[in-house]
């Protein structure tokens, strides 16, 4: 199949996937039914708020200047924050959240498979929520049919969120979506709440608590890595297989930076992801260190902090290394860098990606499909990266 030829296919592809199914209709038909059902309101101590947040690691991370930016402009708030336990940690860096609840919630866990039949999960959260009392509620990703329905069921007054089917019928206030960074989008439902934004402004930061720096200098002491000496971090793994980078490929950018840079290369990763951080290292003609599975998010701030340069995937670990201001190398494939890039100075975060005209179909999970159909990440080839990191270092 020529290169044209697969750029319609996939298109086509794309957008057929796009369309709601049968399923999905029909669940936004009984959506619809639901919202009209007669909920007494329960109204909670005033001026408590309740951000719904179902997504990992980044996408979280992309949630907290919306967070900083709505206790800064109403300190007479409570926050309390609705996340799934993968998110827990990293919000205890935020003192933003005054109270952070947990919740397995429905189609978000990676591991431990499905959280059992959404509908009684959302009856018995909601009592939890009623119980505790809420005037507002954010429901902060776009497609959370689940989080707004939860919101509902809950008797919160006033529930924020985007004018999408689904969502729309459960809202008091919806919010159009734009195509946009999901940092303004964020910022963009805050406003409902009193927050003037500028996005000149918008700061993403990670605070690094006592003893995180302490913790990751000790363990690169214990790898022989002298204080001194330039480290460059990467990271090549994701939430979704149709994001990764060949593994020798990314041993081949490892041998370049070592050798032109005279760096350390850590590889960071989840310790799910210790297998393809292996296959890195035994591609490698030089050596590097492997912390996958041994670092705090706390942690793997300082040592992004302590870096040279952060490369790697689209995943959330490149949004911390924008949040501690280190320069950031990102692969893009499936997914738009418009919405999803490092937050920050674009001169020190660069985006990578093919140019293949398919990309971004925004599908990530593409298991149906022969993978050799959707090259866009693989198609980025070693001097693209290595271009990028001069760039972002100031070399060029």
């Amino acid at each position: 199949m020529d290169r044209e030829a697969l750029v319609r296919r996939n298109r086509r592809l794309a957008a057929a996937f796009n369309q709601p199914s049968r399923k999905h209709r029909l669940r936004n038909s009984l959506l619809r039914f639901i919202a009209y059902a007669p909920i007494a309101p329960k109204v909670g101590e005033a001026g408590r708020v309740l951000i719904i947040r179902p997504d990992h690691f980044g996408d979280m991370l992309l949630t907290t200047p919306a967070i900083k930016a709505l206790k800064r402009a109403r300190p007479e708030l409570g926050i309390h924050v609705l996340c799934g336990p993968w998110c827990a940690e990293l919000l205890e860096h935020y003192g933003e959240a005054e109270r952070v609840l947990t919740l397995p919630f429905p189609g978000f866990q990676r591991d431990e498979g499905a959280a059992g039949n959404p509908y009684k999960l959302a009856l018995q959260s909601a009592r939890l929520l009623r119980r505790i009392g809420y005037d507002s509620a954010l429901i902060m990703r776009p497609d959370h049919w689940w989080g707004a329905l939860l919101a509902s069921l809950a008797g919160i007054p006033r529930r924020i969120g985007y004018d999408l089917p689904g969502v729309a019928p459960f809202l008091t206030d919806a919010r159009p979506l734009q195509h946009q960074h999901v940092v303004v989008q964020n910022l963009r439902l805050v406003e409902a709440m009193g927050v003037t934004r500028s996005s000149e402004s918008i700061q993403l930061e990670f605070p690094l608590r006592p003893g995180d720096q302490e913790g990751i200098d000790m363990t690169l002491a214990d790898l022989g890595i002298a204080g001194e000496r330039p480290i460059v971090c990467i990271h090549p793994g994701s939430g979704a297989a149709s994001k990764a980078w060949p593994a020798a490929e990314w041993a081949k950018v490892a041998d370049a930076i070592s050798r032109d840079y005279r760096a350390a290369i850590i590889l960071t990763g989840t310790a799910a992801e210790s297998a393809l951080i292996g296959d890195i290292i035994h591609f490698m003609t030089g050596g590097a260190a492997s912390l996958a599975g041994r670092t705090s998010p706390g942690q793997l701030a300082a040592l992004y902090r302590r870096s040279l340069a952060v490369l790697g995937v689209d995943s959330g670990a490149l949004h911390m290394a924008a949040a501690v201001h280190s320069p950031t190398v990102t692969l893009f494939g499936p997914a738009d860098p418009i919405e999803f890039a490092p937050w920050g100075d674009r001169r020190r975060h660069a985006v990578v990606t093919a140019d293949i005209a398919c990309r971004p179909c925004r599908i990530l999970d593409w298991r149906a499909d022969d993978p050799r159909f959707h090259p866009c990440v693989r198609e980025i080839g070693v001097g693209q990266v290595l271009e990028a990191l001069q760039r972002v270092l100031g070399e060029d």
